[in-house]
């Protein structure tokens, strides 16, 4: 019969916080310095005494439930938390450590002010990690990160979520191009463009070609430009070889311009965490939205750019 309140056994927890990250029970037990067998053993009794199923096998892949993901979160908290009094004891310093993930765009575009405050004031040691969209979500959910930031459309149980920034969908493109002159730009507009997309198997690929196949453009008669990351999609539209679909946030190269996609509408970041953050990870998500709300951010560059060019009468 299962205990109303089962003790959770730190060397439990242990095992299932290394079989958590590593996925795989192998390695999670060279992690912890134990055979194989024991480490499975712990993981079962822990699923046990809890009377959850913590993990099912999709594949050749472990994959987290829902539960054993919040087990995790869980357990990585309590040998922090642990690891921190043990230290407060013995009269070490110990210092707070957070973990913030984020995506390239996001670290580039969004939040770079916000990154910069904190670590100028805050003692904490911050720790920094690139992860995009599901993967950040799922960092946070694991207690893998303390903190994430993301375009995310369903919030998940368990976590908290902030908007810090929101931009339109645009089509970036050389000053020269003939859809420059354009305030807005369609996706009809695209016929027959050459366009610049993240490789194969990206969210970002994904989401435009569905976008573009669902409005029936036109493909152009030459392949697309693959490029990973905004910085060098930027870079080629620039360059006048094709047409990015890039976020407003995104810092624009000289020589390149951005006219919003109403089709697409907008993307929105999040900050992201745990429902019971640790103090480090609170201070940092308030810095972040302090950081975006002093830059403005809630408007994109793009906006930003387009009322300057008014005012200057270019459009």
């Amino acid at each position: 019969m299962l205990s109303p309140t089962p003790i959770l056994d730190g060397e439990l927890l242990r095992a299932f916080a290394a079989f958590a990250t590593e996925r795989n029970f192998t390695r999670a037990a060279r992690a912890c310095a134990l055979s194989q067998p024991a480490l499975h053993e712990r993981v079962q009794k822990l699923g046990e005494q809890l009377g959850l199923t913590l993990y099912r096998r999709e594949g050749r892949e472990l994959v987290l439930t829902e539960e054993g993901a919040r087990v995790a979160a869980f357990a990585r908290g309590s040998l922090e938390r642990s690891a921190s009094f043990v230290a407060s004891l013995r009269g070490a310093a110990s210092r707070e450590r957070v973990t913030l993930a984020a995506g390239e765009g996001a670290y580039l575009y969004v939040l770079a002010r916000g990154i910069e405050a904190f670590a100028a004031r805050d003692a904490a040691e911050l720790e920094l990690v690139t992860l995009g969209g599901p993967s950040c979500v799922s960092a946070v959910l694991e207690g893998r990160a303390h903190v994430g930031v993301a375009v995310v459309d369903v919030v998940p149980r368990g976590i908290r979520a902030v908007e810090i920034a929101r931009a339109p969908v645009c089509a970036v493109m050389a000053g020269s191009h003939r859809l420059a002159k354009n305030k807005h730009v369609s996706l009809a507009d695209l016929s027959g463009e050459r366009l610049v997309l993240a490789p194969e198997g990206q969210g970002h690929r994904a989401i435009v070609t569905r976008a573009v196949s669902s409005a029936r453009v036109a493909p152009s008669s030459e392949p697309v430009i693959e490029a990973d990351g905004w910085p060098l999609m930027l870079a080629f539209a620039a360059m006048g070889v094709g047409v990015a679909i890039a976020n407003g946030v995104c810092e624009l190269p000289r020589g390149a311009v951005a006219r919003p996609i109403p089709e697409l509408g907008t993307v929105a970041y999040s900050v992201l965490t745990a429902t019971h953050p640790t103090a480090a990870a609170t201070r940092l998500v308030t810095t972040l939205i302090e950081r975006c709300v002093v830059e403005g951010r809630s408007e994109s560059r793009v906006e930003r750019g387009v009322k300057s060019k008014r005012r200057r009468g270019s459009l």
